[in-house]
């Protein structure tokens, strides 16, 4: 590994330019290509953040020998695709989030990544963040007690387009899989295991994506989380961690910048941590960490944990009647 990590991005959508904005602060790494299905975009995006390498095909990025590892910004229907493109061509690889569309997908990702010995990780990016940091020291510290219930949403109101990426089910539509899994992925990061009860109820709109949903997953021990997402309906986007002796209170808990640790409902400690970028340097210094020490996942965001936040998301739509056209036969 070179003293510098070389980046390429495989899709410079608009998750794309965050993601860009956090590499800029970290003096370690280098965007060095950007691929896209136009080659009009690429040079655009690449002249925005002085990447010099820009590519009008995705093979032409994964085939790049100056490039260390690439993040996967498509949208997550095309996630296994792309990613298995990467790892063919011998490149590590960060994909946003979720990792795919549902658990056997994610799987033949994990697979591919693992028979190649490649690094490969969901950009999972909340789980990073200092403040996500703090809550799980301030719970393995025994500061809240035994953690009993979490609390969690991820909702916001999008404007009626039945073509949009939120509400076209061609496109991975819905609120579960996009905002949802941040609240599942939260609450077995909190419990440590996969739930054993998973439940739920969902509004399918006209376009027949869940436009939002309720969900209740019970966790070995007695653990409960409650959990809602949406993507017509605005909520406050709050994480409360419940635990037999106080609680953490997490604000906008998916890009939080501060937390509060509670006893008695007075606060007894507080974490303000305001980004240095966009917030999403945080997972790649991760990365960074990962591909130097030669580890091929994240303690933090491990693959195991991955594939657990998809099943419960597949035990779910399989509640609601609810399947993407493209996994039509898949399971």
């Amino acid at each position: 590994m070179t003293d510098t990590i070389r980046w390429g991005i495989l899709g410079p959508g608009s998750i794309a330019h965050k993601f860009a904005k956090g590499l800029a602060v970290i003096d370690d790494a280098e965007l060095a290509a950007i691929g896209s299905r136009s080659l009009e975009r690429a040079n655009t995006f690449a002249d925005a953040y002085g990447a010099d390498a820009r590519y009008g095909s995705y093979e032409e990025l994964a085939n790049d020998k100056n490039v260390d590892v690439i993040y996967v910004a498509t949208p997550h229907p095309f996630h296994r695709e792309h990613t298995l493109l990467c790892l063919e061509a011998g490149k590590a690889v960060l994909c946003e989030k979720p990792i795919s569309i549902n658990a056997q997908t994610t799987k033949e990702m994990v697979v591919a990544a693992q028979e190649k010995k490649l690094f490969l990780m969901e950009a999972m990016w909340t789980r990073f963040l200092p403040t996500l940091e703090k809550a799980r020291q301030w719970i393995a510290d025994g500061r809240i007690g035994e953690v009993r219930l979490v609390k969690a949403d991820f909702g916001f109101r999008v404007g009626w387009n039945p073509e949009s990426r939120l509400l076209d089910p061609n496109l991975g539509g819905g609120s579960l899989l996009d905002v949802g899994v941040y609240t599942i992925s939260l609450a077995n990061m909190i419990f440590g295991s996969a739930p054993n009860q998973v439940t739920g109820a969902a509004h399918l709109g006209d376009t027949g994506v869940d436009e939002q949903a309720g969900m209740v997953l019970g966790y070995p021990g007695g653990g409960l989380a409650v959990l809602c997402s949406a993507v017509r309906t605005s909520t406050p986007q709050e994480a409360h961690i419940i635990g037999t002796e106080g609680s953490i209170h997490i604000p906008d808990f998916w890009h939080s910048t501060t937390a509060s640790l509670m006893v008695a409902n007075e606060v007894v400690d507080q974490i303000d941590a305001p980004f240095q970028g966009s917030g999403y340097e945080y997972e790649a210094m991760e990365v960074h960490r990962c591909l130097r020490a030669g580890e091929l996942e994240s303690p933090v965001m491990p693959l195991q944990e991955s594939i657990e936040v998809m099943e419960a998301a597949d035990r779910l739509r399989g509640q609601w009647g609810f399947a993407l056209p493209m996994e039509r036969g898949m399971r």
